[in-house]
């Protein structure tokens, strides 16, 4: 019997392409139709053509080192005529020939299918995140799979057993019930933890805060331990945008201001992800879980504040800033994911010098690159730089080499007819999916693609709750410490928790429904310290008012639970919610995707609550609970101690008792810097020179005006700087040099210094390292973040700290429109964005 899998091909798809002669050979080796009784010879000739229809589709490609000459026969194109192993199906093979092997067995439907998102409710009822019926819909997972079976968007929560058992049943249909048996991947979200009930961690604008790379490298590895687990093989994190521009919603999901804190931290998150290997994945997987960069790129930065508005800027600004995290982190994630807006007028979707200029040939980057959800139709309606869905796959195709998520309709789908009219080049297509099995063979997934057996033991292990708790804690940053009001003394019999923040649990974006159901609020968190310690602290508690509300009618509880304490902490700040009540029409949040502010003031009556309370004549204590910069100038001119808790994980309550207490030393710094007002943004420390000119104004407290310049009113000084964050002790910089101090343009050099634990209690400290090019031939900024590391010195004792620094982060983007490292005098120094420590300067040589 003569059988072809024609994968879907049709008629039209054989003008594209020439045949070749191993499929000749194929049609002659056919016994004579005239030899057949008339049925059969009809049956086999029908066969035959509908063969004649499919070949050219499998013999097309050539993109990327794939062979013109074909090895396989078309009545089973995942065999070898030889009866050899196929080299795709081998483990021992390398990926790049594992690669071509496969691609020109595949057909354009088949193709298209590997670079189109699908979905895990294709076939399971996911629509009760409680339910736990294990059945599945066999015509649905069929034609998942057929359309859109490369990528399976998995982020729901659902109970683990249904999760498995749907990821198993995706799974073994793929690879035993297709033709070439090619696993999917299995999406789902892990910007702060593995989004189907794994341990929610802090924001990342938290983790940032610590700047401790080692620690977020294992945040990011039990991340990806609770996903493996469970069958997922890509994660969508992390977020490398810059924190530039305060009113946009997603200030919590990234790192900061800086693009070197932004591309350290961020190398740390990809690599703790992808470290290890799956378990029986094949000798040449390189990774056990593909990290996701995005979104690529320039996306922090919209007009206005506005979620995905244009991004304005030129190539220096582009490669000198938003560029280099990528650069830094991405090289090696397994996956990137572009961004939804324009910069400089061009959408970043279908942006050619962005996506192929200079990630594809200047970077060499060889892996699967994914549009964000919907953005193809964005050309259509929302960018108008495209007319038709045709027109729309073309561009993302074409011009970014990348596939297409769900969220619109489907764009993509639209390829094979376009490859057949010819106005798709089919090399396109080719060079994509080659990105796609190369990320699939690099996670061992031909081999075993499935759940794990024991994926309970993969799941909020103690050994998890222990990096929880150092994440948490080393977050937390101290800006304000008046008379050493904090740590908590033994003095103190009773406290007052007030304020709408002590009584909840505030996650950032990104979490899933319920998740606040596994933390500890506040005011959990100060019983259960002071209970395991068997403290008699007293804790009073009132709220005093709403995150959300103008209502003051709380106030008197609040000023009179105060008076009755013996300190005051006011919890304040921003609110975020669950990837399901964030867009639930009728809700209320301040931050978080879609969410943006035109004031980064306090909201209703938090303000007005704090000051009650410091009326009330007891020691206060602000803890500012949010996912961005709170500007409140009033705060840090007024609160005996200021506290910095950006949205914590689920130990955030006990981390910030432990902190108030002074169980665990604050380490925290800030990555990003606080305005007076919305009006002085944008605020983040490494602006060009001479861009901030400084002759303010104020309102005094008695209301007089007192005018400048800048501003007439106010002030471009942040109220706490980038990199600012109190100890309760103290350090003192000493013996800072550079060797060598004089180099050449490629050479390399270290920063070093001594740091002394000058207090009476044992502390981490950051040291961080700045440079300043004191004459380029652009403008370059007035100083840029070069170096840190966090070091734990006791009581003291002290430690010499060295810091390399590469000769390419020297570079300016030149007027040549290249990096070069310019020879003369670079100044550095140890200390904050505001603060030196110690200085001392480098000559480089031409």
């Amino acid at each position: 019997m003569v059988t072809c899998d024609s994968g879907g091909a049709r008629p039209s798809d054989s003008r594209t392409v020439k045949r070749n002669d191993s499929h000749l050979a194929f049609l002659l080796s056919l016994p004579p139709l005239f030899a057949m009784a008339p049925s059969r010879s009809l049956h086999l000739l029908s066969k035959v053509l509908a063969c004649l229809c499919c070949l050219p589709v499998l013999t097309s490609g050539t993109g990327l080192g794939v062979r013109e000459g074909l090895h396989f026969s078309l009545e089973s194109r995942a065999t070898n005529i030889d009866g050899s192993l196929p080299v795709y199906k081998n483990p021992a093979a390398s990926i790049e020939a594992r690669v071509a092997d496969l691609l020109p067995r595949m057909t354009i439907e088949e193709k298209v299918s590997q670079i189109i998102q699908g979905d895990l409710d294709g076939w399971m009822d996911l629509t009760d995140p409680l339910d736990d019926t294990k059945t599945f819909n066999q015509t649905g997972l069929e034609q998942m799979v057929a359309l859109k079976g490369g990528a399976i968007w998995a982020g729901y929560e659902t109970p683990w057993d249904k999760f498995v058992f749907a990821v198993t049943v995706g799974q073994k249909y793929m690879m035993e019930n297709t033709t070439l048996g090619i696993p999917a991947l299995f999406q789902s979200e892990g910007l702060h933890g593995f989004t189907n009930n794994g341990t929610t961690f802090p924001s990342p604008i938290s983790m940032a805060a610590s700047f401790n790379t080692d620690l977020l490298s294992q945040v990011a590895g039990v991340i990806a331990t609770e996903a493996e687990g469970l069958g997922v093989s890509q994660i969508f994190a992390p977020v490398l945008d810059l924190s530039r521009e305060l009113r946009w919603g997603r200030v919590e999901e990234n790192y900061g201001e800086d693009q070197f804190l932004t591309g350290e931290m961020g190398h740390a998150y990809v690599t703790g992800l992808q470290s290890g290997r799956r378990r029986n994945a094949s000798s040449t997987a390189i990774a056990r879980m593909a990290s996701t960069c995005k979104h690529f790129a320039a996306f922090g930065s919209p007009q206005s504040g506005i979620n995905i508005a244009q991004v304005s800027g030129g190539e220096r600004e582009l490669r000198t800033q938003f560029l280099r995290p990528f650069n830094r982190a991405c090289v090696e994630s397994l996956s990137l994911m572009t961004a939804y807006a324009s910069y400089d007028g061009i959408p970043a979707v279908s942006n050619a010098h962005l996506l192929t200029d200079i990630l594809r040939t200047e970077w060499a980057y060889p892996y699967f690159v994914t549009t964000d959800a919907g953005s193809v139709d964005l050309l259509i309606t929302f960018h108008e730089t495209c007319d038709s869905r045709e027109c729309a796959a073309k561009a993302a195709l074409e011009n970014g080499i990348q596939g297409e998520m769900g969220g619109g309709t489907y764009t993509y789908l639209t390829i094979p007819d376009q490859i057949a009219a010819g106005t798709v080049d089919e090399k396109y297509l080719d060079e994509t999916v080659t990105t796609m099995l190369r990320t699939k063979f690099s996670l061992g997934l031909f081999e075993d693609p499935y759940p794990y057996e024991d994926y309970l033991s993969t799941l909020r292990t103690p050994a998890s709750r222990s990096i929880l708790h150092d994440i948490e804690t080393e977050s937390i940053v101290l800006l304000e410490n008046r008379d050493n009001t904090l740590p908590i003394g033994n003095d103190v019999g009773s406290v007052a928790l007030i304020g709408p923040q002590v009584n909840r649990v505030t996650f950032g974006d990104y979490v899933f429904f319920n998740a606040s159901n596994n933390g500890i609020s506040p005011l959990d968190g100060f019983k259960e310290y002071l209970a395991n310690i068997s403290s008699p602290v007293k804790v009073n508690f009132a709220q005093g008012c709403e995150l959300w509300s103008n209502d003051q009618s709380g106030f008197d509880e609040a000023v009179a639970t105060a008076q009755a304490s013996d300190i005051a902490i006011v919890m304040v700040g921003t609110w975020s919610l669950d990837q399901t009540l964030l867009w639930t029409p009728g809700t209320n949040a301040t931050t978080g995707e879609h969410v943006d502010l035109s004031d980064l003031g306090l909201v209703g009556a938090q303000l007005d609550l704090i000051k009650a309370v410091k009326a009330a004549g007891k020691p206060t204590v602000v803890v500012l609970v949010s996912g961005k910069p709170v500007a409140e100038p009033w705060i840090q001119e007024n609160a005996d101690a200021v506290v910095q808790q950006f949205y914590p994980g689920e130990l955030g309550g006990l981390a910030i008792a432990e902190i108030i207490f002074g169980a665990v030393n604050p380490s925290g710094k800030l990555p990003v810097s606080f305005p007076r007002s919305v009006g002085t943004t944008p605020i983040f420390y490494n602006y060009l020179k001479g861009s901030r000119t400084i002759d303010p104004g104020e309102i005094t407290p008695n209301g007089t005006l007192v005018f400048g310049h800048q501003y007439v009113l106010n002030s471009p000084v942040p109220i706490w700087s980038f990199g600012h964050g109190l100890s309760y002790t103290t350090f003192n910089y000493t013996d800072l040099e550079i060797s060598p101090s004089t180099i050449s343009t490629t050479e390399n050099f270290t920063v070093s210094v001594t740091v002394q634990n000058t207090g009476s209690v044992d502390g981490k400290e950051v040291v961080q390292v700045y440079m300043t090019d004191l004459v380029s031939s652009v403008v370059t900024p007035n100083q840029q973040l070069v170096g840190f590391q966090k070091v734990d010195i006791p009581a003291g004792g002290s430690t010499r700290v060295s810091i390399p620094v590469l000769s390419s982060q020297l570079e300016v983007w030149n007027l040549q429109n290249a990096w070069a490292v310019e020879p003369g005098v670079f100044n550095f120094k140890v200390g904050t964005s505001d603060l030196v420590y110690a200085q001392a300067n480098l000559t480089v040589t031409a």
